[in-house]
Formats: C-alpha cells, structure tokens, sequence
C-alpha cells in the first residue's frame, strides 16, 4: 500500500499555518480544524510557498510549559526545526512511512510530490488502513 492509496480516502485540505503567527493562532486552527498539526509555510515571493515544518500539539505543550501563559504569544518559527522537514512522497510505501516516523519520533508527514505539498499522512491514517486491510482479509476467508 503506497501514501497517495490513504490520502485518496481524505479530505483534499491541508491545514496550514505561515511561521510568523503566534502560537496562539495554531491552537486555534488545530481546535477549530479538530486537527491535532499544522504544515507551517515560510512564504517568500521568490519562491512562493514552501513547507518548512510541522507545528504539533506537542508544541503548543513545549510552548506553555517552558514560556507559561507568555508560550502562546511566541512564533511558530520559534518552535520548529526549519532545517529537519521530513516528509514522504505519495508513491512511498506504508511500512516506509511508518519506518521515518518511528525513526524520527513524530507522528505526522507532510506529502510532498515535484516541491507541492499535496497532503498529511498520521499514525493514525496509517493504522486506519492497517485495519482496513485486516478487516478485507478477513472478509474475504471468511
């Protein structure tokens, strides 16, 4: 099973939040969208947009835990790691995907096909289709 197999099942939007708004503003996307992460996009005009990262509720936590209440007026930017994207392909296997999750210790991807974000794969979606598959195979023994 490839990435592009899950996100076909998905919704078409992406969430996304530019780097210089607060921390704040990403909680509420993430509540509003009931949405546990962000695409964070560096817009430059020679460039147009371009994903830099992930922003997480993991994030939000770190914020507020090492900046108390002050945490949510902090930038995005502040927060992530520009330098460190990992992302996938939509032609990526499952068991891929889930081997750089593992590895890096997070738990969403952004999809990256020719430089354009065309989606976000979780651990969740993942174990979606694990159970999905299971429940087919099942079926078709049965």
């Amino acid at each position: 099973m490839q990435v592009g197999d899950i996100l076909r099942k998905k919704t078409a939007r992406v969430a996304t939040i530019r780097m210089n708004e607060t921390v704040g503003i990403a909680a509420q996307l993430m509540r509003a969208s009931n949405i546990s992460a962000l695409v964070v996009k560096d817009v430059v005009r020679t460039e147009g947009n371009t994903a830099v990262g992930m922003f997480t509720e993991r994030d939000v936590v770190r914020a507020i835990a090492e900046h108390g209440a002050a945490g949510v007026n902090l930038k995005v930017s502040q927060l992530i790691s520009v330098q460190q994207l990992v992302s996938c392909k939509s032609i990526d296997t499952v068991e891929h995907v889930r081997h750089l999750m593992n590895r890096h210790h997070i738990r969403h991807l952004p999809v990256i096909d020719n430089y354009s974000l065309i989606g976000v794969i979780s651990m969740r979606d993942i174990s979606s289709a694990f159970d999905d598959e299971t429940t087919a195979a099942t079926r078709s023994v049965a």
